[in-house]
């Protein structure tokens, strides 16, 4: 089997070291060559022609994202960012995504970290899901609409609770390549939707945060990371919170709260089946489910549980999918009344709300 050969890009001496020393250590995979700066990094990608890219955001000479553009005109090959945990290290990821980065993994503390083997697995497991990506739909330019605050939902602190029996639930599942394709379907769900939306996104711990805000920022609906407690309303979109898993309780009076945790045990926390589960429990038969682009199986399972209660279930196609691996195991398993482009998707929302399936 062909090694995925990968170019590491970092400034930090003790960084390039460690991420050459777990790469080199995983089946299917070679370190072909290092490279201390953004500089440094394009020529040596020219050169060495490399399956895949690791590459930091904060370098001298020549900074992450100045490469990455780079790397994307010339049509090398697909690049993961190495992020760290910060806000404004958040922001420039978000920034690196939608300029056409294939996903990114988090620097556990700062820029030279010493405990940086805990995202070993993850690293390999996104270099391997990278290679052979072209970088046609990487690139994808995002649509974000300018929207007058007419166009808003009101603030938090202004919903009212309402009786969850009034209105449906959307619960979404999203990872890799989410956070650039998950802007071909929030933004385009109209304000005065009847329905509560429920988003989770593989998310490294420290990052949901700006995720929301950004998205927030380009949609008519209010999107904001979820908090324990919150009161579930229609019209605003509740993402799950990065390092818990989110679930919905409701209580007598009708009223639906979110609930935090990180039980169970689970690969992914938040995790697609856990939340699309407790939506389902509490909705039943106005639970509408969508699974997207995504490594791995997590919401395939409770994609087949809301449509044998009744619901409706959308999974996204494989030629706009980044990583068409989620959608197509609920493809598989017969559990999508509907395959769509990620274009395509919140007009059948819309619709599909609108109507009761």
């Amino acid at each position: 089997m062909k090694k995925v050969r990968v170019l590491i890009v970092d400034d930090s001496a003790l960084m390039r070291k460690k991420i050459t020393e777990m790469l080199d250590t995983a089946f299917g995979v070679e370190v072909v060559g290092t490279a201390r700066n953004g500089e440094d990094g394009v020529n040596k990608a020219v050169e060495l022609k490399p399956d895949v890219i690791t590459l930091d955001v904060n370098m001298p000479v020549m900074d992450g994202i100045t490469a990455l553009r780079i790397i994307i005109e010339k049509d090398i090959c697909p690049v993961i960012m190495l992020s760290s945990l910060t806000q404004e290290g958040a922001a420039t990821t978000f920034e690196a995504m939608e300029l056409g980065a294939f996903d990114f993994v988090a620097k556990p503390s700062g820029t030279v970290s010493r405990d940086i083997d805990i995202v070993r697995r993850e690293l390999v497991r996104k270099v391997k899901a990278a290679a052979g990506i072209g970088l046609s739909r990487l690139t994808r330019r995002i649509e974000m609409e300018d929207l007058g605050e007419d166009e808003k939902v009101v603030d938090e602190m202004e919903l009212a609770p309402v009786d969850s029996a009034g209105f449906k639930a959307v619960c979404m599942g999203i990872s890799t390549g989410g956070p650039k394709t998950i802007f071909d379907v929030i933004p385009r769900i109209p304000s005065d939707i009847n329905a509560a939306l429920f988003l989770v996104q593989h998310m490294p711990v420290g990052f949901t945060e700006s995720f929301s805000q950004r998205l927030n920022k380009a949609s008519r609906i209010y999107v904001k990371e979820a908090a324990a407690g919150d009161i579930v309303t229609p019209g605003v979109c509740y993402v799950g919170k990065a390092g818990c898993h989110m679930t919905l309780y409701r209580k007598h009076n009708g009223i639906t709260t979110l609930r935090l945790g990180q039980t169970p045990e689970h690969a992914f926390i938040p995790s697609v089946d856990i939340m699309m589960d407790s939506v389902a429990e509490v909705f039943k038969k106005h639970t509408l489910g969508v699974l997207m682009t995504g490594m791995g199986d997590d919401g395939a399972k409770s994609m087949c549980g809301i449509k044998r209660s009744g619901g409706f279930t959308i999974a996204e196609s494989e030629e706009t999918a980044i990583v068409y691996g989620m959608p197509r195991e609920a493809v598989e398993r017969g559990c999508a009344d509907m395959v769509l482009p990620s274009n395509k998707i919140a007009d059948e929302i819309t619709r599909r709300i609108s109507r009761g399936w």
